[in-house]
Parts: structure tokens; sequence; C-alpha cells
């Protein structure tokens, strides 16, 4: 097994600059002891779930901090997986495919809006109405098309054609439901072929393959190198049944990737790249972050792992990820991937510049659960948490105007700190009031400690004090000039 690698080379080439992670990689010392536990869980799932091979890995700002390779790769041999070992990971290619459609969306080559006919003159007349950006989110009206899409892998472009060409009934109106549909991804492998001028695998290659430096990366599962490939097996009547190899086809936009433990890490580490959002960055970043931009009806899905039962998560489906907001972990990003031999998982976690991923030689084998709680504990552990905002200067200006009031016990003297809203909304007679019983329960407070930004324009503040706490907070007006519009201040007692 390799070392951890970081997570860089040949960022220089992508497009539009080099991302922040690879200018200025960090240090990351990961706690050798959690990821034992973690280890130990991953070969339980496996164990239970009759799943010959798996590795799975934990990115952390921009460094892939830890990797496991479990089980063998092919049963007859009985050859141990590496993070070298390659697995195909089905449905997590479609992360591929919606990022190429939002680069040459950014390259002016097309519109989401746009009908897909234009860019696919074989299916004028059928789907007028469908758009680019409906093939995109899965609001194409295509009827949910599990297992059948995986065994379309192989199709040559002549047959798909020729689909395209006759038509295919839809199952509802587009724009009125979430319906996921690999053959409508399969159709945005096209529209890139025909609105680059390359083939669809060779722009992925040249676009996001090659400056990332994911050599043992490819469509083309023939070409992995000799003892390299993770066969894939499905468990049936209590045994493992080898599952037929499918070459690249037609439907390779939808689920036909190959790839590595450590190749993979760097996708998921350029994905993360896009998070805190900075003054003057590579519109590349912008172009992953339109990643969690969905379109249609939000959807409810059972949270992954040993917490599914305490909430559920309100999902949407950007180009290629699941967006949606989750009761332990935040703002994440999520997606797996099923095929013939073949179950993935890949969770981010971008506020806290952390993801995970596993990978497995089952079919529909699905290792959300490990990875979701995987992911959980690492937040709870303290090993990962949300990254802290900086203070804007706007911000920093501002405290200091909360802290004048706080000591003055009134906002007399403040008007040109204030938004036109302040007076208005409370007097200085009743704000004196208002402090004069919060500085009355608290006692005396230490008013040193730094604001926390919720954003530019917001933050909140904790006091010790001698009787407990001030609880404060405060936002800004839109203004040229830092003024208040809201500030509050709450007295917390000692328990």
């Amino acid at each position: 097994m390799k070392k951890p690698v970081l997570i860089a080379a040949l960022a220089a080439s992508l497009p539009f600059a080099t991302p922040l992670w690879a200018q200025s990689p960090p240090t990351v010392s990961a706690p050798a002891a959690d990821f034992a536990v973690l280890d130990a869980s991953f070969a339980k799932w496996m164990e239970e779930s009759h799943v010959p091979g798996l590795v799975w890995g934990v990115v952390k700002d921009g460094k892939l901090v830890h990797v496991k390779a479990l089980g063998v790769q092919e049963l007859d041999g009985r050859t141990p997986v590496t993070p070298d070992t390659a697995f195909r990971i089905a449905s997590m290619t479609k992360a591929f495919t919606g990022y190429s459609i939002l680069r040459l969306r950014d390259e002016g080559k097309l519109r989401l809006d746009d009908p897909v006919s234009k860019y696919v003159p074989e299916t004028k007349g059928w789907a007028d109405a469908i758009t680019v950006g409906d093939l995109l989110h899965h609001t194409a009206g295509f009827v949910t098309d599990d297992p059948w899409g995986d065994r379309q892998q192989p199709l040559p472009e002549a047959e798909f054609t020729k689909m395209l060409k006759a038509g295919v009934p839809v199952t509802a109106a587009p724009d009125t439901r979430y319906e996921y549909s690999n053959f409508g991804y399969a159709l945005l492998g096209r529209i890139v072929t025909n609105a680059s001028g390359q083939d669809y695998a060779e722009r992925v290659g040249a676009t996001v393959l090659k400056p990332l430096g994911m050599a043992a990366t490819r469509y083309e599962v023939r070409d992995v190198p000799q003892g390299q490939l993770a066969k894939g097996y499905r468990w049936e009547n209590d045994a493992w049944l080898l599952e037929p190899t499918m070459a690249h086809g037609a439907f390779g936009a939808m689920g036909g990737l190959v790839t590595t433990g450590e190749d993979y890490a760097r996708w998921i580490g350029y994905l993360l790249s896009a998070w805190p959002a900075i003054d003057k960055e590579a519109q590349s970043a912008k172009t992953i972050r339109a990643m969690q931009y969905g379109g249609g009806l939000l959807h409810s899905r059972r949270r992954p792992g040993a917490e599914g039962d305490s909430c559920r998560l309100s999902a949407i489906y950007g180009a290629g990820l699941v967006a949606a907001s989750d009761c332990t972990l935040g703002n994440v990003l999520f997606h797996g991937g099923g095929f013939p031999g073949y179950g993935s998982h890949m969770l981010l976690v971008p506020d806290a510049g952390i993801g995970v991923f596993a990978l497995s030689n089952r079919t529909y084998a699905g290792p959300s659960g490990p990875v979701w709680d995987a992911a959980t504990a690492l937040l709870k552990s303290g090993f990962a948490s949300p990254r802290a905002l900086p203070v804007s200067d706007h911000l920093r200006t501002a405290y200091a105007t909360a802290r004048r009031i706080w000591k003055a016990g009134g906002v007399e003297g403040e008007g040109r700190n204030l938004a036109m809203n302040f007076a208005m909304d409370r007097s200085d007679a009743n704000w004196r009031l208002t402090l004069a019983e919060a500085a009355a329960k608290s006692g005396t407070c230490d008013l040193d400690a730094a604001i926390v930004p919720t954003g530019r324009l917001s933050g909140r503040f904790s006091w010790n004090c001698a009787n407990g706490k001030i609880e404060g907070s405060l936002l800004l007006a839109p203004t040229a000039d830092p003024q208040i519009q809201s500030l509050a201040f709450q007295s917390v007692a000692k328990p």
C-alpha cells in the first residue's frame, strides 16, 4: 500500500487558474486510532454485505489523509485490493458529465435552457420541450431506468443514434418531478460530444483527468493494465458469480468510468477546492459550486448510516451531485454508484473541507452507510470541523460599535454607524432599559472575545461575565459604510 499522497500535481493546467488547495497544501495530522475503528466498520460491512474487495479513503483540505484497502480484487487468485486497484464507479461518473456540461456553458458553447434538439438533432420532434438543464437535473420526464440503463453501457454509438431518432416515451411532463434517468445522462454525453467537437471520453480526459493527474482513470475497462482491475461479482444463491465485463459505449457518460482509490481522491480534492469562496477566485471554483444547484422539485431521502432515523434529507439533484442539508453534517454533496459487479459512494462536507469515498466490487453493494458513518464520526471527534470565516473590515468596525453601545448603555451618538431603520425599530430610551436589564443580570463582562462571522455582514459573539454570559448577534445593512441594521444582547445565567 502506498503512503497517503498529496492531491495536487498538474493543477496548473486546469482551466482558468490553479486552485487554492494546490497553491498552498496544508499539513494534516490524522488520529490513527479513529481510523482503525472506521477500518473495522468497513470490514464488518463487507462481511455482512458479501463484498469481496473494497478501498475507502478520506480527503481533507486537499490531502488524502487516509486510504485503506480491504479484501481481494478477484476470487481466483485472491489478489489483494490496493489503493491502485481499478474499480468501476458507476453513477459517480455522472459528476464528471455534469461538470463537463457546466464547463461548456461557461465557455459559451451551450445554454442550460436550450432545447436538447439544438445539440442533438435526432431528438427533434419528440424532445422539443426538454432542455439541457432538464437532463442535468433529472427533470426531463424520463422514467427511472435502474437497472435497465446499466446494461446499456456497451451500446454502440450508431445504435444509440437509432434510439434517439425513434424517440423514447416519457413518464411525466418535463419540469414536473424528479425522476432519475441514466438515459438522460447518456444523452448529455452526446451533447458534450456535439457541443465541444470532441468525443465525450476524450473531452473528459483532456479537461479533467489529464490536468488532475488521474492517469489510472479511464472509460474503457479493457485498457486497465493486467492484474489491476477489481473483477465485478454479484452475490446470488449464497455464492459469488462473476459479472460480464462491459466495454465502453454510448452510455459511458452515465456510469462508465474506471478509477482507483488514489486517483479518485484527486477528483474529491478538486471538488472541495471550491470552498470556501474567495475574492478574485478562478472560474473553475464557481463551476464546481454550480454542481450543487438543482432544478425541479425537492425530494425526500432517508439519511444513510446509523443515524438514518434521526432525520430525513430534503435533497435536490444538481449536476451529477445530490445536494442536501443534513442534521449532523450540515450542507453535503453526495452520490452513489451501482453497476453490475460494482458499488460505490462518495460524500462531501464542503464547509469542513472533507470528503469520504468507498469503491467496491459487488453488484449494487452501495457502501453509503459506512461512508456517512465515517464522515459523522470524523466531525464529531473534532478531526474535521466547519472552517472559520474571515472577519471582514465592515464586520470588525460594526463589532467595535456594538462594544461601545454596551459600555455606554445606549445607542446615542452612534447614528452614523446605525442603519436608518435602527432608531425607528427601537428608541434610545428603550435601548437603555434593555441594556440595563441585561447588564444587571450578567454583571461585569469581558468584551475581548472575537466575533464569529456568519457572513461578511453578520456575526455572533459571546462574552464571559461575572454571572454568566452575554450572547450577542449583529447584522449589517447593505450600505457602502458599515451600518448596523439589527443588534441583540441576551443574558444567559450560569448553569
